[in-house]
């Protein structure tokens, strides 16, 4: 399966030895990445498996089942949550937290797809490199103080300290 020609059929050279390793279409391999990104991208636009399975039938005449889209999807919410998981610095010089954009909004899939706020922390550690300590998405009734609580409680509950500044070097002298 490819982006660009659909179904192609691919005869595979036998040898004795099974030594041969094609270059371009690994063995066992039923779709090239291109696939995988277009799946990616319609569902970040709010389509659904069975609209991305009918897109792939209308436009490259190829059949992608719903449950292979899903497979794909899922993929990408198992690296989303070790990148949740992924250690952070104990100690930032600087922690910025705000909404990503307050004119525009993310369509967000959950159980129906709609428009809200994504806010953002972003710590910059010792060296001056940019981090983005975590992204969560917003019910669309503000920013609260009660938000912004959660938000640094779950930041201290992944080891993150309290920003570093200048007085915590005096005090330790």
């Amino acid at each position: 399966m490819t982006d660009n020609a659909g179904e192609v059929q691919i005869d595979v050279p036998r040898d004795r030895d099974g030594s041969f390793e094609p270059q371009l279409v690994k063995k066992r391999q039923r779709r090239l990445t291109e696939v995988d990104e277009i799946v990616l991208s319609l569902y970040a636009k709010g389509l659904t498996t069975g609209e991305i399975s009918a897109h792939f039938a209308d436009v490259y005449g190829a059949s992608v089942s719903k449950d292979t889209v899903s497979k794909i999807t899922d993929r990408v919410i198992e690296e989303m949550q070790a990148w949740w998981q992924r250690p952070l610095e104990k100690v930032y010089a600087a922690v910025f937290i705000d909404a990503t954009s307050r004119v525009s909004m993310v369509k967000i899939r959950d159980g129906q797809v709609r428009n809200r706020p994504v806010y953002a922390a972003i710590g910059v550690d010792l060296e001056g490199h940019k981090d983005i300590l975590g992204m969560w998405a917003g019910d669309g009734d503000g920013e609260s103080a009660k938000f912004w609580l959660q938000v640094l409680t779950q930041l201290k509950n992944h080891r993150v300290e309290e920003p570093w500044c200048p007085r915590r070097v005096l005090r330790c002298l």
